[in-house]
């Protein structure tokens, strides 16, 4: 039973995959984070809303917040990355999109392993995850 045990505390190699590529993603999206932080921070890019005019937008509701400030809802922070607190978005939504990869990456390693269905799952939920991101549906995309 100790054997049996012990063999099952042993990743798999999509697990390894898995893990492998949500690290680096990881990293990536908190070095794009901090960037573009540092780019907010220090000024180099001027902000949508100026830094001393932050407090006054804190007490709204999300819709009066993106009313008032003229923000449309959804992926219109695309157009807006030329602004420095917009900019800090490229690396949340690289975050976001991590996991849509890890589970595109770990597919050859599953028909490989004769896990065809797993395989099959596993580009139905990136394709899902994508769908739902995107916005398609009209569930907001974000």
């Amino acid at each position: 039973m100790t054997a049996n045990h012990h063999k099952s505390l042993q990743a798999s190699p999509e697990q390894v995959v898995y893990a492998k590529v949500l690290e680096k993603g990881m990293l990536l999206g908190l070095g794009l984070i901090l960037l573009s932080f540092a780019l907010y921070v220090l000024g180099i890019i001027k902000p949508y809303i100026p830094v001393d005019q932050i407090s006054k937008y804190w007490g709204l509701s999300v819709d009066e917040y993106l009313h008032t400030t003229n923000i449309h809802a959804g992926w219109s922070w695309v157009g807006m990355l030329g602004y420095g607190d917009f900019l800090n978005f490229v690396g949340i939504a690289f975050l976001a999109g991590v996991t849509i990869v890890c589970f595109l990456v770990i597919v050859p390693v599953l028909w490989k392993n004769n896990d065809k269905l797993y395989a099959v799952l596993s580009v139905l939920e990136a394709l899902i995850l994508s769908v739902a991101a995107s916005g398609i549906l009209g569930s907001g995309g974000h």
